[in-house]
């Protein structure tokens, strides 16, 4: 089974070295089918903002590993267990990546982005076909392409991300990062009631697309003073809830910076493991009482975010779309920046 996969450790930014990472195609054995398990064709797995991260071994695993975990496809066998969901041959799907055990202390206690063995399960989605407990399958509303549907699992974070914030309707909000969650959380905030909605982001593209998006000001943080645009926005107040999806360490810090008092500061991005951010707690959290927060995944958004596929705008996002064969270039295509989303088509 031909398979995206993670081949040499290290970064795929910058000139090719003996540092270098290195993404390839190699052959896996299918995935054996369980009793509770669904089989699908993979059509389309985007391209995650995480996923040089793991080629840069932030999770310690060793090479070759496969990739990918944002999936659509066609189910092609049904587990005779695999009952629960109605699920057929044929079905068209998307689902969630991960697959808890259901049994440990954070699954029984309502936590399952915490479980104990979260780790023990990688089902690379990169990949011509993938096995997963039906658990973790969603079968995809008709009015939606698959091209779209494979956007399910960062829906699903936009969708925590607006439960985590709190936001109230009439709220003023920021969001730091126009990239694809950056984006879709955006979107999600101007259905949910923001106003004064910014997008702060230094590439243009993207800040037209926020502009797209509902946003009602944009600010470049690299050509702009950023405090005297909130000033300007907010009344001198700050941000009642301020987002922070770049992954940016500078951006890191100017979050707490621009948030109002009494606010809420969720990050939302993956920052480098050994990145530890200086903060003012006498300032912060005891004068201004901010609520910092963040996310790592979104186990009980997915019912919600299936049903806001369809009412998002997803199309700027599935334009640069890359067949299997070509893993190189479409994780060129995405380090570039110049892309809100790259689609590696699985299958023809």
């Amino acid at each position: 089974m031909k398979t995206i996969a993670a081949i040499k450790i290290g970064s795929l930014q910058g000139e090719n070295d003996e540092k270098s990472g290195q993404v390839g195609v190699i052959d896996l054995p299918e995935q054996e089918v369980g009793d509770e398990d669904i089989k699908i064709k993979v059509a389309y797995c985007s391209i995650c903002g995480s996923d040089p991260h793991l080629v840069e071994g932030i999770f310690g695993w060793d090479p070759p590993f496969g990739l990918g975990h944002e999936v659509s496809g066609t189910v092609v066998e049904v587990g005779p267990k695999a009952t629960k969901k109605g699920l057929k041959i044929g079905d068209r799907v998307a689902g969630n990546f991960l697959k808890f055990c259901g049994t440990c202390y954070y699954c029984l206690n309502g936590q399952e982005q915490f479980c104990e063995h979260l780790h023990d399960y990688n089902r690379p989605g990169m990949s011509e076909y993938i096995v997963w407990h039906e658990s973790q399958v969603w079968e995809v509303p008709d009015n939606v392409p698959l091209e779209e549907a494979c956007l399910l699992e960062p829906v699903s974070i936009a969708v925590r991300a607006v439960d985590k914030s709190n936001m109230k309707v009439g709220q003023r909000v920021a969001v730091s990062g126009g990239g694809p969650i950056g984006l879709l959380t955006l979107q999600m905030l101007k259905k949910f009631g923001a106003t004064s909605l910014t997008l702060i982001e230094p590439i243009e593209d993207r800040r037209k697309l926020g502009l797209e998006f509902g946003a009602d000001n944009v600010i470049d943080p690299s050509r702009e003073d950023i405090n005297a645009k909130i000033e300007q926005i907010t009344d001198n107040r700050g941000f009642d809830v301020v987002i922070e999806a770049s992954g940016s360490t500078r951006a890191a810090n100017t979050a707490a910076d621009i948030a109002a008092k009494g606010g809420t500061v969720l990050y939302i991005a993956m920052f480098p493991q050994s990145y530890e951010m200086p903060l003012n707690l006498y300032e912060k959290c005891y004068l201004q009482e901010l609520t910092i927060t963040g996310i790592f995944v979104a186990p009980y958004s997915f019912p919600r975010a299936l049903q806001m596929l369809s009412e998002l705008n997803l199309k700027p996002f599935i334009q640069k779309v890359f067949p299997l064969n070509q893993a190189e270039e479409a994780f060129d295509a995405h380090v570039s920046g110049k892309y809100p989303k790259v689609l590696i088509q699985c299958n023809e």
